[in-house]
């Protein structure tokens, strides 16, 4: 394969051989992950000074900082150690004065000399009325101020290295940048009115005012542009890769759906019907489907997933569905053993928990094709699991399960079809990012008869009338979650917060009306705890996080939760789905401990004013930023330089679309353009992804 081009050369030397770089300053940036001049390019000034030549500072507001030259008057010496050594200076208007501390006098007289004219550039105050510039940051002889910058641009430091340093090194950078082809449509490039990569850099580090600073000056975004697009031509290559394997054409008869939906108290939504079709027309196809179905909370992905493991049936093949966590791969299977009986499907479940002869009976089941569809945790993809005729991996998700593992899928030699479900709404900027690689669907309705859920924010110090509210609602046979917050104190864990939620309810409510499910408990008893909830035994469920509460029981419909300012938005949401699932009104009450941070209340806000899980995502990704939105660690988000994922949501659709369209038209990027964007990749260090072309 060809390596780096050779233009590319220079971008990518050391950076000891930058004028105002040595051997020390080359070490402290390289532990902060700059290894490069082309790196080194990419840490864009964030601020800038303007330091444009002035005849006098008369009549300018102070504080400012200022360029003027002066003439050199008087010396006066600290009075006491450590007190100010002033200079005397006058520029064409008006007197002023430098000052100095520990300063060294001998130095001072022979650089500043009385009667000399010299250029002085620093901040300027008053103090006293009297106009002071103290610790000058440029003192210049007249014939050498041609080497201050008009605007200076200011960088991000890291101790050990000045902005003189920084600025020498970046001009001595910018001289390295050779011009290259533009890899950007041109329709783009015109319609935006971007300059050149070379010109874009060259403006990025020379801005002229805060204008040039903001993310939509036209040179930072082109910049942007070019990591997302770098980023988008990775996955949608990633994406070629996965439909050039041969997957297994599987067209459905319709009979098992057919059955399934004729059971059905309620005809599926437009988003339902449309999404079935988009996975049985990829399904048919002889590429492997590689799927997203994103769908908010309620939205019935269970059920198109359902239809979608049907047609594999159907075509004579077998299904899997993964979820994440035990409780949830148990709870896929109590609630769809019905529609599989209509159907008249085996449908069995495989975990970590199956040991022995149960396990062995299962595995032979399996292979001879005895069992239809598999429910079970990432257990189902051990080395002894054997399908006879797999046609479909469905994974149920929450974020676990990023490009690599979709990658290490496919690497199984599973040549089934995958769709991936993730019940967390992902605002269109993020999803692009995270999974670009995939064909998205998206079920934006709910399932008629879903009841809206009232909403309601209470002080922590009314819980009093809140446990009324519960005692009313118990005695009309109703059921509650209630879920304790995430301590952050290490003296009380999480578990502590619970126990004593739990025996205070249970005092309050009666013996036996409270159960509770924590992290620590055995599997064995969590799964009791639940079966009490789910059968009604126990009215009120007290849980400590999130991911216990994945459980299904339509009767409950009042979801308390304490704290609600310490979760997140996304976590809220997804607690708030867990209740509107049966004919009663439900409820859900926040209860925060005040004062709320301004944070803290447009969170509560925004779960009171919408159940419209996409525009909560929105909101959240402004609160929290991308990284924290998805855990940066799993996320498979990249990190980006220059771009924002948060603020520059149309330039990654942008970029997603540029990245597609130009590889249809040259899928081996050999065209002009298509060797341009090979040249980004390997500039953005994107060079794994060109040896997903095959012969580079």
């Amino acid at each position: 394969m060809a390596g780096r081009p050779e233009q590319l050369f220079p971008l990518f030397s050391s950076l000891e051989a930058l004028e105002g770089f040595g051997p020390k300053t080359a070490k402290l940036l390289e532990a902060t992950g700059v290894e490069t001049p082309g790196d080194l390019l990419l840490s864009l000034p964030y601020n800038v000074i303007d330091r444009r030549r002035r005849e006098t500072i008369q009549g300018v507001d102070l504080p400012a900082t200022l360029t003027v030259e002066v003439t050199i008057g008087p010396h006066r010496a600290a009075s006491r150690k450590g007190g100010a050594y002033r200079i005397n200076v006058e520029d064409r208007d008006f007197a002023f004065q430098l000052v100095f501390f520990h300063a060294r006098g001998e130095y001072l007289k022979k650089i500043l000399p009385e009667g000399a004219r010299r250029v002085m550039s620093g901040r300027v105050e008053l103090f006293d009325g009297i106009a002071q510039m103290v610790h000058p940051e440029h003192m210049l002889p007249v014939k050498e101020a041609e080497d201050i910058p008009p605007f200076e641009p200011v960088y991000r430091l890291i101790q050990g290295v000045t902005q003189k340093a920084m600025f020498k090194a970046t001009r001595s950078a910018l001289a390295r940048v050779p011009d290259l082809a533009e890899w950007i449509d041109p329709g783009v490039l015109k319609r935006e009115g971007w300059p050149d990569r070379k010109a874009a850099l060259e403006q990025a580090h020379a801005p002229e005012g805060p204008q040039d600073l903001a993310a939509e000056a036209p040179a930072r975004a082109r910049l942007a542009y070019d990591e997302l697009l770098a980023h988008q031509l990775t996955l949608a290559l990633a994406r070629q890769n996965a439909r050039k394997k041969k997957g297994l054409v599987t067209r459905g008869t319709g009979a098992l759906q057919d059955k399934v939906l004729a059971s059905l108290p309620y005809s599926p939504t437009a988003a339902q019907t449309r999404t079935v079709a988009e996975v049985a027309g990829d399904m048919a196809a002889p590429e492997r489907m590689n799927r997203l179905l994103q769908g908010d909370v309620g939205a019935g992905k269970t059920l198109v997933a359902f239809l979608a493991l049907l047609i594999a049936v159907e075509a004579g093949g077998q299904g899997v569905l993964m979820a994440p966590t035990e409780i949830l791969a148990r709870q896929h299977i109590a609630g769809l053993a019905g529609l599989a009986a209509t159907a008249g499907v085996r449908m069995e479940i495989l975990t970590g928990r199956d040991k022995g002869t149960q396990r062995s009976e299962k595995l032979m089941a399996l292979a001879d094709g005895r069992i239809d569809i598999l429910v079970g945790t990432h257990a189902v993809f051990q080395q002894d699991v054997a399908f006879n005729d797999l046609r479909l991996a469905v994974v149920d998700e929450q974020h676990r399960f990023g490009v690599r593992q979709r990658m290490e899928l496919a690497a199984k030699g599973i040549a089934a079809d995958v769709l991936v479900m993730t019940a967390t709404p992902i605002p269109r900027s993020l999803s692009l990012a995270q999974y670009g690689d995939m064909d998205v669907s998206v079920l934006d309705e709910k399932p008629p008869g879903r009841k809206p859920i009232t909403t309601a924010v209470v002080s922590t110090e009314r819980i009093g009338e809140v446990v009324a509210h519960l005692q009313k609602a118990i005695a009309e046979g109703r059921q509650c979650y209630w879920v304790c917050p995430l301590v952050e104190e290490s003296e009380v864990s999480d578990l502590v917060a619970a126990e004593d939620r739990f025996k205070f309810l249970r005092a309050a409510l009666g013996e036996g009306v409270a159960g509770l499910v924590h992290g620590q408990m055995a599997p064995g008893d969590k799964d009791a705890a639940m079966a009490d909830f789910q059968s009604g035994r126990t009215r009120v469920l007290v849980a400590t996080t999130v991911i216990e509460v994945g459980v299904d029981v339509p009767n409950a419909s009042i979801m308390v939760i304490e704290r609600a300012e310490t979760f997140g938005l996304a976590q809220l949401h997804q607690l708030r789905g867990r209740v509107g699932r049966g004919e009663a009104a439900s409820t859900c009450l926040l209860m925060y401990q005040g004062p709320l941070t301004e944070t803290g209340r447009k969170r509560l806000d925004v779960m009171r004013e919408t159940e419209d899980g996409f525009r909560i995502a929105e909101t959240d990704l402004e609160i929290r930023g991308a990284g924290d939105l998805i855990g940066t660690a799993q996320s498979g988000l990249p990190k980006f330089h220059v771009a924002d994922l948060e603020r520059q949501t149309g330039l990654m659709a942008t970029a997603h679309d540029d990245a597609r369209a130009l590889l249809a038209t040259d899928p081996e990027l050999k065209g002009a353009r298509g060797q341009a964007a090979r040249t980004l990749l390997w500039l953005l260090r994107q060079d794994r992804a060109i040896r997903l072309i095959g012969v580079g």
